[in-house]
């Protein structure tokens, strides 16, 4: 099983020698390998070769079986044109690689339930959702164009979706509905925008096919309110790119942290891509306090998603909880007579688990 490995930006290479830690364990224990090979995208990729996405980057992730990404970006690169940064180099690779669903599991662990800056009344429910967004359409791959007027300067970004790219994002979320608790929240503007009536007519037809399945439309407003109001009401939440971004990343902070929440991104080909939401945070970089477990939760999606490796999968799941379960904690989700540890030891902490 071959690896694409693009350690990034930042504390992408912390985080990212952490999750490695926990693959070795996983193959140790459950006498299975993986080969991995190096590849530059981001912030690091510039420096190195002078642009974000090099095709030798390209050609070793299409050649894979997964990739996993640590982060990029950072401001050291904040002054460069659109196409040379480091955020470009990723949405090239989501565009080479054709991943158009990215998934976005946001589930409170019990542990952590005081992290959460929710109240103790809006958690006691629980929460396990699912946001299942769209990755090569709409505002971030649409049209983009500057020009001068007598008013000044008028920007613009093409917000387009066509029915097929809708279609096959939403057989995802309907597919994974189906097997969690067949509810899904389809996420819009439709009293505004034209791509989001689109976005109704289509998945109002493909709903037909899912009849166990409990489909709702919200505004895109209103569902950042209820993610907050009350996140137990959703199972899988399904929508468009740009809303997707927003709500995934206001979503993370339910779980007490965005160093706690994986990411898939699946598409045509076989190589799918797996790497934390967090962004590369600079500003904690080469401390060893970054918390690593949402790159070692993403391997475990990439052991189910990428390598149809469910128990090995549940078995890093298992390692995280028995970790939390012994109080041990980085910085991000410190809480009162718990113990401190940094990024090298939680990973090795969760090694350990997995070979226990």
């Amino acid at each position: 099983m071959k690896i694409a490995l693009i350690k990034g930006d930042g504390i992408g290479p912390e985080v990212t020698e952490q999750a490695l830690k926990v693959l070795y364990a996983v193959s140790e224990r459950f006498k299975c390998k993986f080969e991995y090979r190096e590849a530059l995208l981001g912030g690091r990729a510039i420096d190195e070769t002078g642009v974000p996405l090099p095709d030798e980057t390209v050609d070793i992730c299409a050649g894979s079986d997964a990739v996993f990404l640590g982060a990029v970006g950072g401001p050291k690169w904040d002054g460069l044109p659109g196409n040379l940064r480091p955020e470009a180099g990723l949405l090239g690779i989501r565009k080479a690689l054709k991943l158009f669903a990215n998934l976005r599991p946001v589930m409170l662990f019990p542990q952590l339930r005081t992290a959460s800056p929710l109240k103790a009344e809006v958690l006691s429910q629980g929460f396990d959702i699912m946001i299942v967004r769209e990755l090569t359409g709409g505002a971030y791959f649409g049209e983009k164009k500057r020009v001068e007027t007598k008013d000044g300067i008028k920007a613009w970004d093409m917000m387009e979706y066509t029915s097929r790219e809708i279609e096959r994002i939403a057989g995802i979320a309907f597919g994974i509905a189906r097997k969690r608790r067949k509810r899904i929240t389809i996420v819009d503007k439709a009293n505004v925008l034209e791509s989001s009536r689109l976005w109704r007519e289509v998945t109002g037809s493909i709903m037909k096919d899912y009849g166990d399945v409990e489909t709702a439309y919200m505004y895109v407003d209103n569902a950042a309110m209820q993610l907050i109001r009350n996140p137990g009401q959703f199972d899988v939440i399904l929508t468009e790119n740009l809303f997707g971004d927003i709500l995934s990343d206001e979503a993370s902070m339910l779980a007490g942290s965005l160093g706690m929440l994986p990411s898939a991104s699946l598409g045509a080909s076989k190589a799918c891509l797996f790497e934390p939401i967090h962004g590369s945070a600079p500003d904690i970089a080469g401390k060893g306090i970054a918390n690593p477990l949402a790159a070692i939760l993403s391997c475990g999606m990439l052991l189910k998603y990428g390598f149809g490796m469910e128990k090995e999968s549940d078995a890093v799941l298992e390692a995280v909880n028995n970790a939390l379960d012994k109080g041990y904690r980085t910085a991000d989700i410190m809480q009162p007579g718990m113990t401190l540890v940094g990024t090298e030891k939680m990973g090795s902490i969760v090694a350990e688990n997995i070979l226990i």
